[in-house]
């Protein structure tokens, strides 16, 4: 059995050159920026940088979240592909710390030229007084001390549920210490996550964007758009890998749960678009109706409806029938398009809120996407490398091997 990962020259390289890709679009970014005086131009640099990083970070931040949710419900059916999310959620921590820095160099550094923080409004409120009353939570202290926390438990959590994971392969047969430290730890986790990712640090991070709007449902709508992306990317790199020759232990019933969970949260996705939209459409109060007036009616418009399309109506149709979710092409071609959705989903939620009427995507955009798609493929792959792939002494290995879906 291959149960060690060696990473293909034409991976590595494909990795590189996204990276390179990556670069290049920032430093033609920075270079647009140094000659532009256009206030509109920096601050598409920095929502552009924010919005990817924020992005990547919620979707592998996912990873962890479902090791810690199976583990506390005792299920065996990601024991034979578990080195996946470990890999993905112990690289939290890279997309995190770049989610810190561009965040707190916007809070901090950012201004236009008539000094007003045009994508963190609420760091330079002036007079405002809806913003004056929200200071006690919308401060660059709050936000650093949530930011700063948020990433350094789900860091911790990443990198401690994968030491765990490998420390069980050296431990006596059948020992069950470290399963059930697991299981604490993932209690713990969830906590942790339930006051982070679904609450607090979208508000912060992605909602702060536009302050004057809120939503109470704002919190589970990303955690539904990052989990379907989560489990989109969990599925790409299992098939990946057994396309390499990897992951034997890995069935057709295995790849049928994770083509579930993709149809069932993209349906769920659905269900919190619809109850936030129909809620502030039915109530028509100006303060709330603003957000999605621009995004509906606004220049925005095409990407609203494409969301629709693309995260609603694709998983409907191609996942809905079995056999779809059995066939790797299929799930692979779903996968691909709902990473790409929901990256446009969290497009839609960030730009509008900085930039207003003057968006558009290009060369930039998909640059600096492309970058941070390489250094999340270059990292996992090479934590891939420094384990074995299956999980030999794991507890639930033999229930995962007979797992029907």
């Amino acid at each position: 059995m291959n149960d060690r990962f060696e990473i293909p020259a034409r991976l590595r390289n494909t990795s590189i050159a996204l990276i390179a890709v990556g670069v290049l679009a920032l430093i033609g970014g920075i270079a647009c920026l140094l000659m532009s005086h256009n206030d509109l131009d920096r601050a598409r640099f920095w929502t552009t940088l924010l919005h990817d990083s924020v992005f990547f970070t919620l979707i592998t931040a996912v990873s962890i979240f479902v090791q810690a949710a199976v583990s506390l419900a005792q299920g065996a059916w990601l024991t034979a592909y578990k080195r996946v999310p470990e890999a993905i959620g112990a690289n939290v921590w890279v997309f995190g710390t770049i989610t810190a820095i561009v965040s707190f160099l916007i809070v901090f550094t950012f201004r236009d030229s008539h000094g007003i923080n045009t994508i963190y409004e609420w760091v330079t409120p002036g007079k405002d007084k809806l913003l004056l009353g929200k200071k006690a939570f919308l401060n660059p202290g709050m936000f650093v001390g949530f930011t700063l926390v948020t990433v350094g438990l789900w860091a911790f959590f990443g990198y401690k549920f994968r030491a765990m994971s490998i420390a069980q392969e050296s431990a006596p047969k059948n020992d069950t210490k470290i399963y059930w430290k697991v299981f604490r730890l993932s209690g713990v986790f969830l906590f942790v996550y339930a006051l982070t990712q679904m609450s607090t640090t979208p508000w912060l991070w992605v909602m702060s964007v536009q302050p004057h709007w809120y939503s109470t449902l704002f919190s589970w709508y990303t955690f539904a758009s990052a989990f379907v992306s989560g489990m989109s990317l969990i599925l790409l790199w299992v098939i990946y890998l057994k396309n390499q020759g990897n992951l034997q232990l890995v069935t057709t019933e295995h790849m049928h749960d994770l083509g579930k969970f993709m149809f069932a949260f993209s349906i769920f996705w659905t269900y919190l678009w619809f109850a936030q939209y129909m809620l502030i459409w039915y109530a028509n109060i100006p303060d709330e109706t603003v957000y999605f007036k621009m995004r509906q009616q606004g220049p925005y418009s095409v990407i609203f409806y494409a969301n629709f399309i693309i995260n609603f109506c694709m998983p409907l149709i191609i996942l809905m029938a079995r056999p779809s979710k059995r066939n790797y092409f299929t799930v692979t071609f779903m996968a691909m398009v709902i990473i790409f959705g929901h990256w446009m989903d969290f497009f839609q939620m960030i730009m509008p809120g900085s930039l207003g009427e003057h968006w558009h995507i290009n060369w930039y955009e998909i640059g600096i996407f492309m970058g941070f798609a390489g250094i999340l493929i270059f990292s996992v792959s090479r934590t891939l490398t420094k384990s074995s792939l299956v999980p030999h002494n794991n507890l639930l290995l033999k229930e995962a091997i007979v797992h029907l879906s």
